[in-house]
């Protein structure tokens, strides 16, 4: 397996300025990736210089997928809301149909997943699961851990690349399909998920988004959503894996949880699980090699006070590191896409 590319052991490789040499332009490890745009004078803030090259960060997040804003000052969730405006084509997106705990900071922010320390989050791209996603995904640093707490990156075209081309028929063919059981008292209600008390609500909003839907005794419910596993970039038309299979797939938790939920509940019970589309079981092998490809396509470098992560999340998968210590790094979303697209 590839080492992981570090950034505090990256190579930085000075490139061209621009605006005017009001920043420095470099990129973080081996991977030229993220691009890393640092202010050369004090009070220059993001909105102010991205809103006057919008087409300079376009061309490095299609190139290479993610920017990291790197020594700009920010007061407060205002501004990295500004900041999101600045670089994207729509405002800010809710978190809706929600697979993790967060905090609601203010209208369209929140805090990254809220979620033990001591754990990892396995590398994913935001909302895959949902017939509409955010193109672009953002993270701001307001407190970095005193250890650990990366929010690791892949590059989810080279993860399509080595994955087994018999494994990429297989799932071009049948798509991946996402099982979620609610109302055994373990993970988020449905009531949390879809932010309503109403059966009606959750029913409407199930059928506009092909999600299946069964109703339980005990107030439970059963839902199934079927989503393609392969995609074609709208704008650099490269394909991209671009799922949750791996991700939802028990087998993925770590040993000891996995191990509980499945003493706890049935395999048709787990509170999420994933499948081939046509709902048989992915096989372990296949979710091992594919386990193997996003580690070793992950590049890591240690969060900064005040940094900003502009990921195009079409490009570019993303996790978590455990950590010591407290860390607080806000999240925001834009640009809806989807596959009526």
């Amino acid at each position: 397996m590839d080492a992981p590319a570090i950034f505090s052991r990256g190579r930085r490789q000075a490139v061209s300025l621009s605006g005017e040499g009001l920043v420095r332009v470099s990129f973080a490890g081996e991977r030229s990736c993220p691009v890393v745009i640092e202010p050369r004078f004090s009070g220059l803030s993001i909105a102010e210089w991205a809103a006057a090259h919008r087409r300079l960060l376009s061309e490095y997040l299609d190139r290479h997928g993610a920017v990291l804003f790197r020594g700009f000052k920010l007061r407060d969730p205002g501004e990295f809301e500004e900041a999101i405006r600045a670089t994207s084509d729509s405002e800010l997106l809710e978190y809706a149909y929600r697979s993790s705990p967060r905090t609601q900071v203010s209208d369209r922010i929140y805090t990254s997943t809220d979620y033990p320390n001591e754990h990892s989050i396995f590398l994913h791209n935001e909302n895959s699961y949902q017939k509409t996603w955010p193109m672009k995904v953002y993270f701001h640093c307001v407190l970095a851990a005193s250890e650990g707490g990366e929010t690791p990156i892949a590059d989810i075209r080279r993860i399509y690349a080595r994955v087994n081309p018999s494994i990429r028929e297989r799932f071009a063919e049948k798509g991946w399909m996402y099982v979620r059981n609610f109302g055994a008292g373990f993970g988020l209600s449905w009531q949390s998920v879809f932010q309503t008390t109403d059966k009606a609500v959750v029913e409407e909003h199930c059928r506009k988004n092909g999600i299946d839907f069964e109703w339980k005794e005990n107030d439970g419910l059963r839902t199934r959503a079927t989503r393609p596993a392969i995609h074609k970039h709208p704008r650099t038309g490269e394909m991209v894996w671009f799922n949750h299979a791996t991700f939802f797939h028990v087998t993925t938790l770590e040993p000891s949880v996995r191990e509980m939920l499945r003493v706890e509940f049935a395999e048709d019970e787990l509170p999420t699980n994933s499948f081939y589309g046509d709902g048989s079981p992915i096989e372990d092998t296949v979710l091992e090699d594919l386990r193997e490809i996003y580690r070793s396509e992950e590049v890591v470098f240690p969060w900064q006070k005040d940094d900003v992560l502009m990921l195009d999340n079409m490009l570019m998968a993303h996790g978590r590191r455990p950590y010591a210590g407290e860390r607080k790094i806000l999240v925001g979303m834009a640009e809806p896409y989807g596959e009526a697209e």
